[in-house]
């Protein structure tokens, strides 16, 4: 299977590294005077970011901005690259800058800039703009436009255009969507002027966010982390059968976690891993289908999840420790599952890993693997428990301590990285390729973990916020790539310290230039949202999806949901992970939550957004838009819609998840009890992901038969979804009168959710009966924990009815209004546990094992018989 070099990869690499070049950095490489003024932007964006950030401006009372003065700043560096970065179409220059794109770059930052440079002026004229402020904002709408086009496309310009015609042409809309307009002036003040529209949420997130997270994972990358996670999974999985593939898996999840973007995933990891998934046996599409999966996973993966979870916190209400916490096992068992994709397609062809470079027993492999990750473990719990003490012991001196510690930690690690050879991956091209040794692969890099230490730490354990925990994680990271090289060279006594020290700072600048290069993309994409979070907002276009889409679906829950999932993946098409979000559940979440209520489907609001999330993520796969696939059948020399079709059918396994956590919310980690129900739920969740993904493959131990592949599929389910039986026997809820609501919020527990029934009548008239699942938080009386979540009720005769909602707050997202009544309670039934339902499952499980089992060896050597 040995490919000759420099033909399976050497043709498309150059369409390859265009394709991420016009995506991520523009594509454009203009002459030496431009591209040291870009370099000088990008140095000054990402400077900028870094001081809103950190706490110097509110120290030193200088530099102070508030939200719209930095969200209107953002947005004129943004659309300002954009111009210079983007040529506006394939057959224009790329060696210069035509005159058109300055006019449009210094025009288009103006308008974005306008907010700053008249905030005061603006500030005393709220809702009464001036012709100028008319104009600035309708030519700032038009150039923030093209700027999408250029660095994402026509699908988000298109998706833009259409909310603002339905603005415009309202009246004239189909009765069921029409509304009575807008005039221009309202519009553009609307869309430019507030902060509802263009320089709304969205936009604050990614300046106040997104930025400082791929910033810091630009640095980690350009310092080596990413050449490091990719050695660091060939070494440990390369071996095996399909070795290459299930590298594949693990360095894309390990480079997802800090990556934007699926396509620059699909690049970065891909070049390497298709060429070597070709060279085991994998057809050129399974190559290009599973880095696709592996890569547009990394963005349902915390922390970063492509930053919509930033996003989240601000349109949940929710923390960032909460987001990261309900993410992480859908995201886990995903890529489990699709590691167990890759070694049944293995298992089916056959197909064998690649040689090592050393002839050690698999024994002593094994006691190396084991003895480096019992020491990281001892040192994780030293770390943990040290700080714990110091902190309790010096108080607020221990800041000092603790980052004295922390630079021992680096400069050791760096001692024990030195003592390791240097190690390069080989050319996945060349006639011979071995797999570098284990242990010295993963000590050599493991400075780079101190930096993701730090950003976990400051988010889990010290309670910062998600900005400052960037912050310092980043200001970290520039320490190390100052300092790394200089290290090495004074540790290995190679090279000169002042050669190390320039490479260093060079290093610095280049991963500060490509960190505001890739945001560029990002701040026009949550701008233009903004548009069509703006036209939601002024034409009530959310209320008329929900019509829609209950029409549609005639009442029917499961129909409703298929056709949110349908829509959202529509509506994902062609956009960046950030926008994606902001599209979809702007759209489409608030219809689940409408008529999910309606039908009796209470689930927190997490768990609706992250269902329509995942699947506008699946528009990068799906044909004919998924740009990651297109991007890998490059680099596989593959058909690109052939590579989308399989990388689809890889990927239903994430696609089934969102129904399942949706009717089954403790696979967000919600509701669980204790930390054995924990335990029980997250290999409950793994043994049922893995066996649908052998149903789904059509083969477990053989190849599978047809009942036994229908017999999988229950197994799946009633893992999954154990309550849909048991509610067929168990009654799961059990009713308490309305005036005893006061009593149980009082009573429930911290962290408990209430199941309550409200009824009234909408603002337009409409007679409104539905579920709300009400968040009550930490314990306190029950007027404080509702007031928390922003609603005040009162009795009314034997009811209770919502005497106020807050504006903003948890409540409202909910749909609570003010003047409904409250007219039922639900409380957990007393039954038995639903759990028991595994029991059975298990059993049928044990028998299909049993079945294939003995057909096994027939699978061992030649395909088993069907």
């Amino acid at each position: 299977m040995t490919t000759p070099p420099n033909t399976a990869a050497a043709a498309p690499e150059i369409d390859v590294n265009q394709l991420a070049a016009d995506n991520d950095t523009g594509g454009r490489n203009p002459g030496p005077l431009v591209a040291k003024l870009m370099l000088g932007l990008c140095l000054a964006w990402s400077l900028f970011q870094l001081w809103i950030a950190s706490p110097l401006p509110f120290a030193l009372g200088v530099g102070v901005f508030n939200d719209t003065q930095s969200r209107s700043l953002h947005l004129a560096f943004a659309v300002f690259l954009a111009y210079l970065a983007y040529p506006a179409f394939n057959r224009s220059p790329r060696g210069h800058v035509p005159v058109l794109d300055w006019v449009f770059a210094l025009v288009g930052a103006f308008c974005a800039a306008y907010l700053f440079v008249f905030y005061r002026e603006l500030a005393t004229r709220p809702g009464q703009p001036t012709t100028t402020d008319l104009t600035v904002a309708a030519v700032g709408v038009v150039l923030l436009l093209e700027a999408t086009r250029r660095a994402l496309g026509l699908p988000m310009v298109i998706v833009a255009i259409v909310f603002l015609g339905y603005t415009f042409f309202g009246p004239y809309m189909p009765d069921m969507i029409a509304h009575k307009g807008a005039s221009l002036s309202r519009a553009m003040s609307h869309q430019w002027l507030t902060t509802e529209g263009v320089f709304g949420v969205a936009l604050g997130v990614s300046s106040g966010f997104i930025f400082l997270f791929v910033l810091f994972g630009s640095l980690l990358d350009r310092a080596g982390a990413g050449n490091y996670f990719i050695k660091s999974a060939f070494a440990l999985l390369g071996h095996m059968r399909g070795g290459p593939a299930k590298a594949a898996v693990v360095s894309s999840a390990a480079t997802g976690i800090i990556s934007g973007s699926s396509i620059a995933n699909v690049v970065t990891t891909g070049t390497f891993t298709i060429p070597l998934m070709k060279r085991v046996g994998y057809r050129p599409d399974q190559a290009g289908a599973v880095e696709v999966s592996s890569s547009v996973n990394g963005q349902i993966m915390p922390p970063v999840m492509g930053a919509a979870a930033f996003l989240m916190v601000e349109y949940v209400g929710i923390p960032y420790v909460e987001v990261m916490k309900h993410a992480f096992l859908p995201a886990v068992i995903s890529y489990i599952a699709l590691f167990y994709i890759v070694h049944l397609e293995a298992l089916k062809a056959d197909l064998k890993g690649l040689p090592r470079r050393s002839q050690a027993t698999g024994f002593q492999r094994l006691l190396s693997l084991a003895t480096t990750v019992a020491g990281l473990l001892v040192l994780s719990g030293i770390v943990y428990y040290g700080i714990g003490w110091v902190k309790g012991a010096l108080g607020n001196a221990a800041f000092p301590v603790i980052g004295l510690g922390l630079l021992c930690a680096y400069v050791g690690l760096m001692w024990v990285g030195s003592r390791q050879p240097v190690l390069k991956l080989d050319d996945p091209n060349a006639p011979v390729f071995e797999l570098p040794e284990t242990a010295p692969t993963l000590l050599s890099g493991l400075h780079y973990l101190l930096s993701v230490v730090v950003l976990i730490w400051c988010l889990m354990v010290e309670q910062m916020s998600p900005a400052l925990s960037a912050f310092w994680a980043t200001v970290f990271m520039i320490f190390v790539m100052l300092t790394q090289r200089p290290l090495t060279v004074l540790l290995r006594g190679e090279g000169t310290l002042g050669a190390a020290t320039l490479a260093g700072f060079k290093d610095l600048v280049a991963g500060l230039e490509a960190g505001a290069r890739n945001m560029i993309g990002i701040g026009v994409a949550t701008a233009a949202a903004g548009i069509i979070v703006g036209t939601v907002s002024l034409t009530g276009i959310g209320l008329v999806m929900t019509e829609v889409v209950e029409l549609l679906s005639g009442g029917n829950l499961m129909l409703m949901l298929v056709l949110v999932a349908t829509i959202s993946l529509i509506l994902g098409m062609g956009l960046p992970t950030t926008a994606n979000y902001i599209v979809v559940s702007t759209l489409m979440a608030p219809v689940v939550v409408e008529l999910g209520a309606q039908s009796g489907l209470l689930v927190p609001l997490i768990a609706v957004h992250l269902f329509v999330f995942y699947f506008g993520l699946m528009a990068d796969v799906t044909p004919p838009v998924g740009l990651a696939s297109f991007a890998a059948a490059a680099i596989a020399r593959a058909d690109p819609i052939k590579t989308g079709v399989t990388a689809f059918y890889y990927s239903m396994r994430t696609a089934i998840l969102p129904f399942l956590f949706i009717f089954n919310t403790q696979l967000l980690m919600i509701g669980i009890a204790s930390i054995w129900h924990l335990a029980l739920t997250v290999v409950i969740s793994v043994v049922a992901m893995l066996v649908f993904a052998a149903a789904t493959q059509g083969w477990f131990f053989a190849r599978s038969r047809w009942y036994e592949t229908v017999a999988l599929l229950l197994v799946t389910f009633t893992l999954f979804r154990p309550g849909f039986w048991w509610d067929m026997v168990y009654a799961p809820y059990a009713n308490a009168p309305p005036a005893e609501f006061m009593k149980l919020v009082e009573e429930a527990k911290p962290g408990e959710r209430k199941r309550i029934w409200i009824e009234g009548q909408n603002m337009d008239g409409k007679d409104i009966r539905k579920g709300v699942l009400l968040p009550l938080g930490d314990a306190g009386p029950a007027r404080e924990r509702l007031r928390r979540i922003g609603v005040t009720v009162v009795p009314l005769g034997g009811d209770m009815q919502i005497a106020q909602v807050q504006f903003g707050s948890q409540a409202e997202k909910l749909g609570l209004e003010q003047g409904f009544k409250i007219a039922g309670i639900e409380l957990p039934a007393d039954r038995p546990v639903k759990e028991w339902m595994f029991v059975p499952a298990l059993v049928l499980l044990g028998l299909v094992v049993m079945l294939q089992v003995r057909r096994r060896p027939a699978a061992s050597g030649a395909p088993a018989p069907a």
